[in-house]
């Protein structure tokens, strides 16, 4: 039987194509067999790079623009043997080029009047402007009838080396680091004034002892060239990467990043998208609409005419009053307020703290590790105890989720503070099953966590690989993996899960 092929048409803004992930990832848990090429434009290509849910990716450069283009394009879809394209874009050439193909489906929903090009037009009433742009796309989908819709947060994939190699480029600077990304290719109306994000730098140079990392396109260097002119802080405590780094490599350092101070703008929806703290700054825009989901921070003064949704604003100046209304200090502040101060020590669990009998499921195969009591020596330091593992059973249907949640409980006696857990399974290209760092993220921004002050205990490849890319230090127990992963960084492996803690203990107090 033939494979099915089925194109996306993503779309050209870098926010809004972080924005469409949890959409790429409904249709391919819909259509786990099928081959699936993502058509976007070069400066989008990168994000996609790693992404599970795309087989292949088609750029567009400047020969498709245009009506000569869109033949061109439409040559290019014929030849792919599409049976279905799904149109993210909302424009009429995207339409046009998947009917000139004649590929067979064509959805999209029914706007600049590309309604008659499609055989699933889905009716278009505004919906861009009622909900979050992440429940937008995941609409379409729905209303066509596509797919089961599986709702989940954006998330960039990036590999351990990409966030190694970030990490070893911020290592001269003096921590917290935190990332200022003062564009906004939409227009100036979604841009906090410079002079502010200087005030906000010196604010974390003196304030903080912290460092500051500009970042940003191409056309963003002028404003960072500006910061490091005006700003008073010291030599060394700001990096200038804007317009240096590619999109991947401008994700990976977001990612390592101790937080994030950025506008409305593709930098902010990376910036969640790889697992950062993030503030931010809105304008003309709405946050309802294309705000940070999950734990970030929305500064927005309110004013009668806001959201406009206008590229420059009305009133004249280089940056509209809602924006020149939030000070410096507030946005410090709100800084100060989301940056980590605790540190933890966390631990895998089957292999680990118990035996792994293949999927613990019962009671009967429980058995408790030996030196479970030495935890409490690194709680009497000062770290936190959180327990992290992969539970794929729960949705192969092998395992209770209510098992799961008791055997995790068992271990509150010995300290522990939280346990997480993932659900799923490899082929649900979820962000929190390890090797993601996921779960590591999401119990850093819950429980105040500073990953590059924590240390991950596993008993397998994949919990060093997930260490390394939150930024804790791995410990392995046993003989899982190779000898050596440089590119994975350093770890120490132990004999058990005692000499484990000795090590951290001994480590500490070097």
């Amino acid at each position: 039987m033939a494979v099915k092929r089925i194109a996306v048409r993503g779309v050209n803004w870098v926010g809004d194509a972080v924005m469409t992930t949890p959409a790429l990832r409904s249709v391919r848990l819909s259509n786990p067999g099928a081959h699936i090429t993502l058509l976007v434009k070069k400066h989008i290509a990168g994000l996609f790079e790693k992404d599970p849910s795309i087989d292949q990716i088609m750029v567009l450069g400047d020969e498709c623009e245009g009506a000569s283009g869109k033949l061109r394009l439409a040559r290019r879809l014929k030849s792919g043997g599409f049976d279905e394209i799904i149109l993210l874009q909302n424009a009429f050439g995207a339409g046009l080029s998947a009917w000139l193909a004649r590929i067979p489906r064509r959805t999209g929903y029914s706007r600049d009047l590309r309604g008659p090009l499609l055989t699933k037009p889905v009716p278009y009433g505004g919906e861009d402007r009622r909900m979050h742009h992440v429940d937008y796309y995941l609409n379409l989908l729905e209303k066509a009838g596509l797919c089961r819709v599986e709702k989940s947060l954006p998330w960039v994939h990036l590999t351990p080396e990409e966030r190694l190699k970030a990490r070893q480029l911020l290592q001269g600077l003096e921590r917290p680091v935190i990332a200022l990304t003062p564009g906004a290719a939409f227009g100036s109306s979604k841009r906090w004034p410079v002079g502010s994000f200087i005030k906000l730098a010196d604010l974390i140079n003196t304030r903080l002892g912290g460092s500051v990392a500009l970042l940003g396109s191409a056309s963003e260097a002028q404003a960072a060239q500006q910061i490091i002119r005006e700003a008073s802080s010291g030599p060394g405590r700001i990096l200038d990467l804007a317009g240096k780094t590619g999109v991947r490599e401008f994700a990976a350092v977001l990612s390592e990043c101790d937080a994030v101070v950025s506008n409305d703008s593709g930098a902010m929806h990376v910036a969640y998208a790889v697992g950062s703290r993030v503030v931010a700054l809105f304008g003309s825009t709405s946050p309802e609409l294309t705000g940070p989901p999950g734990h970030s921070t929305v500064m927005k003064k309110q004013y009668g005419c806001s959201p406009c949704f206008k590229r420059t604003c009305a009133k004249g100046g280089a940056a509209p009053p809602c924006l020149e209304a939030i000070s410096p200090d507030e946005v410090f502040e709100a800084l100060r307020n989301i940056l980590p101060s605790r540190r933890a020590v966390f631990f895998d669990r089957d292999g680990v703290l118990c035996k792994d009998p293949g999927y613990l499921s019962r009671w009967e195969d429980f058995e408790p590790a030996a030196g479970l009591e030495q935890l409490v020596k690194l709680r009497d330091m000062g770290f936190a105890i959180i327990g992290i593992t992969n539970q794929s059973g729960i949705n192969r249907g092998t395992i209770s989720e209510d098992f799961v949640k008791e055997v995790n409980a068992h271990f509150g006696k010995y300290g522990f503070e939280a346990f997480y857990y993932c659900p799923h399974r490899p082929d649900e290209i979820c962000s929190c099953r390890k090797p993601s760092p996921g779960m590591l993220l999401e119990a850093s921004r819950q429980l105040n966590i500073d990953l590059k002050g924590s240390y991950m205990v596993g008993d397998k490849t994949s919990d060093i690989l997930a260490a390394s890319s939150a930024g804790a230090f791995p410990v392995l127990i046993g003989s899982d993996g190779p000898a050596d992963i440089p590119w994975a960084g350093p770890f120490f492996r132990a004999g058990s899960l005692k000499e484990a803690v000795e090590f951290i203990l001994k480590r500490e107090a070097c």
